[in-house]
């Protein structure tokens, strides 16, 4: 390919090398690499732009601007051309730079004589990290080969950035990954954790960057591509016993694999001076630019696919990465750009936090978080980018922050806040087997939530009277294809097993919305939050809710147990779910399996409107579970993973707890027994009030049970109850304010 001052690519990127090579700090080298391209691409100028944070570039280093104007000069990110190049993530040609959209006239470096531009984002795994600009005086529209040539140039400065070959004074040209970082994130599991960094998916470290024999590197390319299709067919193979749709998904997966564009386009690459390495990760980048501006969900996953293979090919070329069976160290923060459940799981109790860029409250991966006690914080953006295994962080899931590489004042201030919750700790373990009877002599039943086995041992250290709520819908979550049902009644069993006296709740299966399981036909939905899941899928659909159901009946082995319904909206609904159950009951009769010896069938009241169902349904109902974190949402119409609706709306405003306590009148009429399970019973001041409403059973994570029984044994709810309807007559919004003042006083 040839360059217009002469030369290739190739030659240009030797070169580079042999300049980075030179004894000399940071600025030494961007002004030799500055001169060097703007003598091969034959412009008058050539100037690198690094990132001095998240949206400022700073100019570094420049051939044919004033020089005073290095480290002078700084554009946000989309300001000017120079900083739409980084917003973008895209190079940006213009032949008559003044004249294009968005040019912003900087008199400091003296660009004003020069007409035509060229810039690149200089960007490693999708991250820009500065701008690579040529310009002339003489109008020119830069030929696909510039672009191209550029683009390589600018790669191989993001990867000698990475390296810290570009260390210097001020911001823009600190050493990487040695700077404290505060992430402000949002809280998914409460808590506190010290440890270091353990990276789901560890950044791979390329230390070679140009290639000196280009056929070598495509023979190493080609033997990692055999490889990697090798490890793709397995996949694909283990599939086999899941639905088509997931089969789809894995030839999808495959094709990607076996793509000879891609393959041409990392050839190509290799051809111009790029080792295998920098190949995959140049092409990689260039698909997470694309991902960030595709819109369509079916592309975006398509593409997410792409980024996917390119990241075990990475591995396979390099030897880096965390492989199976490696074990967790010690005092291991998990952080990730996302996470399963069935990954997490692999990771086991012994990580102390987890810290992910994206996730949402109500993930899977969050409810095994808080199963475990484990401080968790999602929206941590751009985490992964910047942690390093081994890093030493601190998470604190109370306020949803992050502190990586913290200084020693921060470090010794958190490690005063550990000490007071362990402190709590202690006092919370001696009224472990206390009843939660408040100063005027009532009793709140506490009980746990529960969905894995491991959760199991915490019926007894927690201090939890029974399982509220079993989740079932995990161990479909967790598999590529349907659980057996002798695979799910062994699972019942040992469950009931592992609480011996003490009585489980079984929720049956509740998929649909954010709980999607790979194995079936994903169905697209404008608000899958109020869509096809949970009952109205088992209705619907109800092969899998009967052989759940069957799974229930003999894991229970002729001992009493509870099953209830998730997401019944109407009264009729959960008169077809219990019909579905008695028929499962006469069949297993009839087949001559033991039948337990009670059946206790319940329902959750996740929507409004089943607080307002016939007098019959309560009479019918054996007991009710208010499912918080559902209710409240739709009660408030703010979808609760959105965090701007979902944090404006208190818990105890007057006009939720006044329904709340609406629903306790009507259970409480017909004798029908009622909980409230979620997020909000495990909240000490939450639970408090539910109590003064008139609910005498609570169900949460066993770490809250503490807590929780702690402020009930010294509250009096019928001062309580006077707080809070002094609060609701004077006409405010919230309660919290008056009864935080009232137990402040009391203390």
């Amino acid at each position: 390919m040839d360059i217009n001052a002469g030369g290739n690519s190739r030659d240009l990127l030797k070169k580079l090398r042999e300049t980075l090579a030179v004894e000399g700090d940071g600025q030494e080298r961007l002004d030799h690499i500055v001169g060097l391209v703007a003598e091969h691409m034959g412009t008058e100028v050539c100037s690198i732009y690094l990132r001095r944070d998240r949206q400022t570039l700073e100019l570094c280093a420049t051939k044919g601007l004033k020089q005073e104007s290095v480290h002078q000069t700084r554009l946000r990110f989309g300001e000017g051309l120079v900083g739409l190049v980084a917003k973008r993530a895209a190079p940006i040609n213009a032949a008559d730079a003044p004249q294009e959209k968005g040019f912003r006239y900087m008199p400091e470096t003296g660009e004003e004589l020069y007409t035509s531009l060229l810039g690149v984002p200089v960007q490693r795994l999708g991250e820009v990290l500065g701008v690579l600009v040529v310009q002339n005086k003489s109008a020119r529209q830069f030929s696909e080969d510039d672009v191209y040539a550029l683009e390589v140039v600018a790669m191989v400065i993001a990867e000698m950035k990475e390296l810290g070959a570009f260390v210097g004074d001020g911001e823009a040209m600190t050493a990487p990954h040695q700077r404290p970082h505060l992430f402000k994130g949002t809280s998914a599991q409460e808590g506190s954790a010290k440890g270091v960094v353990l990276l789901h998916d560890p950044q791979i470290v390329v230390s070679n960057v140009v290639a000196d024999d280009p056929e070598a590197e495509k023979e190493r390319l080609s033997a990692a591509m055999d490889q990697l299709r090798l490890n793709v067919d397995d996949l694909l193979t283990s599939t086999n016993t899941g639905g088509q749709d997931q089969k789809d998904v894995m030839e999808a997966y495959r094709m990607f694999a076996n793509s000879k564009s891609w393959v041409s386009r990392l050839e190509t690459s290799i051809d111009r001076g790029l080792t295998a390495e920098v190949a995959v990760e140049k092409e990689q980048s260039a698909t997470r630019a694309r991902m960030a501006r595709v819109p369509d969900p079916y592309l975006r996953e398509r593409l997410h696919d792409l980024d996917d293979l390119s990241n075990r090919l990475l591995r396979l070329l390099t030897g880096q990465g965390r492989a199976a069976g490696d074990s967790v160290p010690e005092n291991a923060i998990l952080v990730a750009r996302n996470i399963g459940p069935a990954e997490l799981l692999e990771y086991g109790k012994t990580l102390k936090g987890i810290v992910l860029e994206g996730g949402s409250v109500g993930s899977h991966a969050a409810i095994i978080a808080r199963a475990w006690a484990i401080p968790m914080v999602i929206h941590a953006d751009p985490i992964t980018r910047e942690a390093l295994n081994n890093d030493p962080i601190l998470v604190d899931g109370d306020q949803g922050v992050v502190h990586l590489r913290p200084t020693e004042e921060v470090t010794s201030a958190f490690q005063d806040k550990i000490a007071m919750l362990t402190a709590a700790q202690t006092k919370y373990a001696a009224i472990r087997n206390e009843p939660a009877t408040t100063l005027d002599g009532v009793t709140v039943g506490m009980q746990m939530n529960a969905g894995l086995m491991v959760d199991l041992p915490s019926l007894e250290t927690s201090g939890a009277e029974g399982v509220g709520l079993f989740r079932t819908e995990l161990q479909f979550l967790m598999r590529n294809a349907v659980p057996k049902r002798d695979e799910l009644a062994a699972l019942y069993s040992r469950v009931m097993d592992a609480a011996g006296d003490k009585r489980v709740t079984f929720r049956t299966l509740d998929i649909g919305s954010d709980k999607v399981l790979s194995y079936m036909k994903n169905i697209s939905e404008p608000n899958p939050a109020m869509g096809w899941r949970a009952i109205r899928m088992g209705l619907d659909k109800p092969g899998v809710m009967k052989m759940q159901l069957q799974a229930l009946l003999r894991g229970a082995k002729g001992r009493p147990m509870n099953i209830m319904f998730p997401f019944i909206a109407q009264y009729s609904e959960f008169l077809d779910s219990r019909a579905m159950l008695h028929a499962a009951i006469e069949s297993e009769k009839k087949l001559g399996h033991a039948i337990p010896s009670e059946i206790k069938i319940g329902a959750m009241l996740e929507t409004p409107s089943l607080a307002f169902a016939p007098d019959q349904f309560f009479e019918t109902c054996d007991f009710i579970s208010i499912g918080g974190n559902d209710l409240k949402q739709f009660f408030y119409a703010a979808d609760r993973e959105n965090e701007r609706v979902r944090s404006r709306y208190d818990t105890l405003n007057v006009s939720f707890l006044s329904f709340i306590e609406l629903i306790a009148q009507r259970c409480n009429s017909f004798n029908t027994p009622v909980s409230f399970c979620g997020e909000d019973a495990g909240k000490p001041v939450e639970a408090l009030c539910f109590a003064a409403m008139g609910l005498r059973n609570l169900s949460m994570r066993p770490a809250s049970i503490g807590p929780v029984k702690h402020m009930l044994r010294k509250a009096n709810l019928a001062e309580a109850k006077q707080v809070i309807d002094t609060a609701r007559g004077s006409g405010a919004q919230s309660v919290r304010k008056d009864l935080m003042e009232w137990l402040k006083n009391r203390s």
